[in-house]
């Protein structure tokens, strides 16, 4: 897997959720002959044994059922003393969804079919808002809760948790939310990983205006998902064949922060070399 990354010309990696454990060996090996840097893990990595699939859902830390928080709490500090052992700076985490009937892809549906700005777009939008408002602030208690168990392994290991935003109304954390933690956490090892498609779905369907939004987080902002979106919800197209414009963020490409390439399975190796150098081009 690492080889094949490095044939692209790449030198550093983020290892992903669906990283197996017989891949773990062949790994540390690379680490160790200074052959690639991991620069952040996706939670979770390895992939928690006895467990069916990959996901990193699979487990979540606003859930409502003690035993799966529990559970998302035990695999992430193993994934972060495995960032630790591996020299990763970063894990990336989601944090789970509010409990509450998925509502984004009915919207996403309706934008598709040019009905955004119509009154039964406006209409299910307040639903959903309203509802998402009713629902969170139970279980957003939980999120804390779990945050707080993982900080004195994330202060001892140095590893940073960079909790990333979603495309969905219903995911944890919304923008306003990012603001509660860090006024909770401050500068400490809780961070902000911005998915540039992500948010960019969540400014298409009129939740957000990403600009804003970043340039307020952007304190806390450990890292990026970089790919491109076509509108209004179709992700992980390697650039330019979706409708960012990536030369408004060119400072970003200047930060020192993690930027992670996250094309969608399959795609071809020229074209994932293509969208580096479009994004390149734009930040140059």
């Amino acid at each position: 897997m690492i080889e094949e990354i490095l044939e692209l010309g790449f030198t550093r990696v983020e290892l992903g959720y669906d990283t197996r454990y017989d891949l773990v060996p062949g790994i540390r090996d690379m680490v160790r002959e200074e052959a690639v840097v991991v620069d952040s893990l996706h939670n979770f990595c390895p992939v928690p044994m006895g467990t069916s699939k990959s996901h990193p859902e699979i487990y979540t830390f606003a859930s409502s059922e003690q035993r799966i928080r529990e559970r998302a709490v035990k695999h992430t500090l193993e994934t972060i003393r495995f960032a630790a052992e591996l020299g990763a700076g970063t894990v990336v985490s989601h944090s789970g969804n509010v409990e509450m009937k998925p509502m984004t892809n009915t919207l996403s549906k309706l934008a598709e079919a040019g009905k955004q700005y119509s009154r039964d777009y406006d209409r299910r939008m307040m639903k959903l808002q309203a509802r998402r408002d009713r629902k969170a602030e139970k279980q957003l208690p939980f999120l804390f809760q779990c945050l707080e168990q993982l900080v004195p392994t994330l202060q001892e290991t140095g590893v940073q948790l960079a909790l990333e935003i979603l495309p969905t109304w219903e995911a944890f954390p919304t923008e306003t939310e990012f603001e509660q933690i860090f006024q909770h956490f401050g500068h400490g090892p809780i961070g902000y990983w911005h998915d540039i498609g992500h948010a960019q779905i969540r400014e298409n369907l009129g939740f957000i205006r990403m600009d804003r939004w970043l340039e307020k987080l952007s304190p806390h902002l450990t890292g990026m998902h970089l790919h491109d979106v076509r509108p209004p919800g179709h992700d992980h197209l390697m650039p330019p064949d979706g409708a960012i414009d990536f030369s408004r963020y060119a400072e970003y490409g200047r930060r020192n922060i993690s930027r992670v390439l996250e094309p969608r399975p399959g795609t071809p190796p020229e074209i994932v070399i293509r969208g580096r150098d479009t994004i390149a081009e734009a930040w140059s």
